[in-house]
């Protein structure tokens, strides 16, 4: 088996060193950006595009706003990194260059509001992000708004914003009434030459890149291609007034949802948040994915996999308690860290079960301190995947007999239990697993979200 996985190791690094970076064009991945890049058209349906442009509402800044009254709370979010070269169309590069160029991009809602405010982020950039325009509105479909909704985006009242290396941005905010499951778009014109420096690599979610020109109040922008990342787009707060709780998923790519079918939101945090809105006896609870694929509770990427982001321990502050109006935490990380030594070979990689128990409850004791009730999911099978051991299924046994015993967090979500076949217990249930063994699929997410009992997040 270590030969096997050295050579994997050996053949992704080969495609990193070999890959060319072509600005404009995008590697596709059967589910990671779209069947085939879309050419832009002034015309759509046989009229001018230029006939649908939205009548902008602005939204200047009040000076007699009283912030004391607001209370904001997050309904989507993405968890940034760097980007990588990837490795041909299995890992499509992330690197993509804008230059006078508008990028509209689409997310979901978990819960509804009817103020909202935009959050952009250069957190991994080395040089200012020029920002020239932004706008909001709910989707229609495709790169398609509808009209009546398009807000103008601004920021500390200006139009446009510079934000500074490692930086955060929010917008304004602006009225717009936005339903709980409902799905938005943000329009970002970029008028200087920009790098995506600050990405969520995989998205399974369509993006649209116009050819040049400042298309943001296009109702139908103009496509020059598609992605299926987000860029510097991180988050989407609304204002409430009743009790409203946010719980964060702390994970990575199960629970980002790799191998879920795109532009269909069928990750398990979307699907928890469907179950929360239809239940007549909870309260509102928004649900953000703070997942990122590849990503580690002890160790930062080799050179080349920057799409799995910094460790946990690294990024929770951003992505945890960072998050307006958190309430609960789902941690469901630990497979990466038991798996990727056997891929890569290096010792040094090595974590013990100890080690990553250790890493775990650091995590649990940085949210009760911040009074954040703090739920431990168990690690799910991977038996058959590309870098199984027996070292680490032990390893897995070992961090799961604890995470169910050891009394560090406030419940148990036994995802483990869930989607493992009885007859193997090590390997997932034929009818949950996406095809590598590791992942599961869209039954299996459903699985997961289902399994959770909704009392645990009224408390």
């Amino acid at each position: 088996m270590k030969s096997d996985t050295s050579a994997a190791w050996s053949k992704m690094q080969q495609h990193r060193l070999t890959a060319a970076r072509v600005p404009g064009t995008i590697s596709r991945r059967r589910l990671l950006v779209a069947a085939g890049a879309m050419t832009g058209s002034a015309i759509w349906n046989g009229r001018p595009a230029f006939a649908l442009q939205a009548t902008p509402v602005a939204s200047p800044v009040s000076t007699s706003r009283d912030w004391r009254g607001e209370r904001w709370v997050g309904t989507w979010a993405a968890a940034m990194h760097a980007p990588s070269e990837g490795f041909g169309e299995e890992f499509p590069s992330q690197f993509f260059e804008f230059d006078k160029q508008t990028v509209r991009q689409i997310v979901r809602t978990s819960i509804g509001g009817d103020r909202v405010r935009v959050r952009l982020a250069n957190t991994f950039g080395d040089v200012p992000l020029v920002i020239g325009a932004a706008r909001l509105a709910l989707r229609d479909s495709g790169e398609r708004i509808d009209p009546t909704s398009d807000r103008v985006l601004t920021f500390s009242g200006r139009p446009s914003i510079t934000i500074p290396p490692g930086a955060l941005a929010v917008s304004d905010p602006v009225a717009l009434t936005v339903p709980a499951l409902g799905e938005l778009a943000v329009s970002t014109y970029f008028p200087e030459p920009t790098t995506s420096t600050t990405v969520h690599a995989f998205a399974f979610q369509t993006n649209y890149f116009s050819p040049a020109g400042d298309f943001t109040a296009e109702a139908a922008m103009p496509v020059e291609t598609t992605a299926q990342s987000w860029v510097f787009l991180t988050g989407i707060d609304v204002t409430v007034t009743e009790p409203t709780g946010v719980v964060v998923a702390f994970g990575d790519s199960i629970t980002d949802g790799a191998f879920s079918t795109p532009d269909t939101n069928q990750r398990w945090p979307d699907l928890l948040a469907e179950r929360l809105v239809a239940d007549a006896d909870q309260l509102a609870m928004a649900v953000l994915n703070a997942g990122i694929g590849g990503n580690r509770v002890l160790n930062n990427p080799s050179e080349g996999f920057e799409f799995t982001g910094p460790n946990a321990l690294a990024r929770f502050e951003r992505d945890v308690l960072a998050q307006p109006g958190v309430t609960h935490l789902i941690v469901f990380e630990g497979i990466n860290d038991i798996g990727m030594p056997a891929l890569s070979g290096d010792p040094a990689e090595f974590v013990s079960a100890d080690e990553l128990i250790a890493g775990l409850r650091q995590i649990t004791e940085r949210a009760h301190e911040h009074g954040i009730a703090a739920f431990g999911a168990t690690i799910t099978p991977f038996t058959g995947a590309m870098y199984f051991t027996d070292e680490g299924e032990a390893i897995r046994q070992a961090v799961n007999e604890w995470i169910r015993t050891g009394g560090a967090f406030d419940a148990v979500l036994d995802f483990d239990e869930v989607v493992r076949d009885p007859q193997q217990p090590t390997r997932l249930l034929p009818a949950f697993d996406s095809g590598d063994h590791l992942h599961p699929n869209d039954a299996g997410f459903s699985a997961m979200a289902e399994s959770i009992d909704l009392a645990l997040l009224r408390t």
